[in-house]
């Protein structure tokens, strides 16, 4: 029972922190507009988000070490909250972006004591059902910050308090549950080249899925108010993103598992492409087609991450796996740095089309090295794929019992 509560404390805490930060790149967007920040400078804001989301996942385990998972993930939420406050008090974007590196700083930083947390509690009967209710609090909590964009008005103190009080709200659960806290656990060591020495066409998948998703978080309310959308169809425009990356993440896995996954990277980055084309064809076609087009690229583009990781594990040891996942991830972060500002620029010169042009751009890229890769090695097969969500580098931990399971030999078909 005291299991129970504890993991109920710490998944409203998720909950609660995904709603009060998950809305902030959208309403940031949205309100530099109104302030007059040009496109580029509303790009670099998400730029600055993840790099301090890289800072902190190095940061975080070093943290917990010094004053425990409670304190640690006040401090944590506490930058995010400060972050949120302040952007009303000093209208400029150079400033703006250094709110955004605490906000960055936060949402690693506290979703590595979760995990460190959660990982610490579960066992090998628990963990499946531990990460199932856990994968599900976090695509829920991200879909409501995206639809809470239709009641948040641009560029208000107001706004920005809302969110700033739903993230200090984060703190009560987790830091008065009774449970005591875990051990400390050791920090990942951080090797990004493990990743592509263990395979290339994986670290390319990542950096793929990093520019690809965060151009389209970041970036996107730009697009939207550029093809007409009102703040209320933005946020349905966003939400639909999401789902649709949640609703395929099931059959990819399922496909994946099935025949090489190579060849399903290749075809994922055919539909992404495919889907920036469809998207650009029906920008003035209504806010309908507009909802289903940034489903279907989210469709795509949502599982290239889980795909790739998959691929990277098929070829790594037990020993490697948490390693791995950091480096993985490190990659991600790299692309999701760069992404935001270079598309902004792009729209800024030549309009929002070049969104997705930008992105069709990496996956034309991503099918010419993945044809290439095929040619060099042959498919390896010993992990079974795994929805991995893109939060710390601790991550690695939970699922490394899920990457240890073989997959049954007589079920592939390539």
């Amino acid at each position: 029972m005291r299991l129970l509560v504890s993991f109920t404390a710490l998944l409203l805490s998720v909950l609660l922190l995904q709603l009060g930060s998950g809305g902030l790149a959208p309403l940031d967007a949205l309100s530099g507009v109104e302030l007059g920040f040009t496109t580029a400078q509303i790009g670099i804001l998400g730029s600055a988000h993840f790099f301090g989301f890289f800072i902190g996942c190095w940061w975080a385990p070093r943290l917990m070490g010094s004053v425990g998972h409670s304190r640690a993930f006040a401090a944590f939420t506490a930058l995010g909250t400060i972050g949120i406050l302040s952007h009303m008090l000093i209208i400029d974007p150079h400033a703006w972006m250094v709110m955004r590196v605490m906000s960055g700083l936060c949402i690693a930083g506290s979703y590595t004591v979760v995990e460190s947390w959660l990982q610490a509690k579960v066992t090998n009967a628990t963990r499946g059902r531990a990460m199932g209710v856990y994968r599900f609090i976090d695509i829920g909590g991200s879909l409501g910050a995206q639809l809470m964009i239709s009641v948040l008005t641009p560029a208000s103190y107001v706004s920005y308090n809302i969110l700033a009080l739903i993230c200090c709200a984060a703190l009560v659960p987790l830091v008065l549950t009774r449970v005591e806290q875990p051990a400390i656990p050791d920090a990942p060591r951080l090797r990004p080249a493990l990743a592509w020495r263990r395979s290339p066409l994986a670290a390319a998948g990542v950096l793929s899925a990093g520019l690809t998703s965060a151009a389209f978080r970041m970036v996107g309310p730009l697009y939207g108010l550029e093809i007409g959308l009102s703040i209320d169809e933005i946020a349905l425009f966003l939400a639909a993103f999401v789902l649709g990356g949640v609703l395929s993440q099931y059959p990819a896995g399922w496909v994946a598992d099935r025949y090489d996954r190579r060849w399903v990277l290749i075809w994922l980055s055919g539909l992404a492409i495919v889907s920036c084309g469809i998207t650009i064809a029906f920008a003035q076609a209504g806010t309908a087609a507009a909802f289903l087009t940034a489903g279907f690229f989210g469709l795509a583009t949502f599982p290239i991450y889980s795909v790739s990781a998959a691929h990277a594990h098929d070829f790594a040891e037990d020993s490697e796996r948490v390693e791995l996942s950091a480096a993985l991830m490190f990659i991600f972060a790299l692309g999701a740095i760069a992404s935001p500002w270079a598309v902004s620029s792009l729209i800024d010169a030549f309009g929002p089309p070049a969104m997705f042009a930008f992105v069709s751009a990496a996956h034309v890229l991503l099918i010419a090295f993945g044809l290439i890769r095929m040619r060099t090695r042959e498919a390896e097969r010993r992990t079974s794929y795994v929805y991995a969500p893109r939060t710390s580098f601790l991550i690695g931990r939970l699922l490394k019992k899920a990457r240890q399971k073989p997959i049954d030999q007589d079920e592939v078909s390539n």
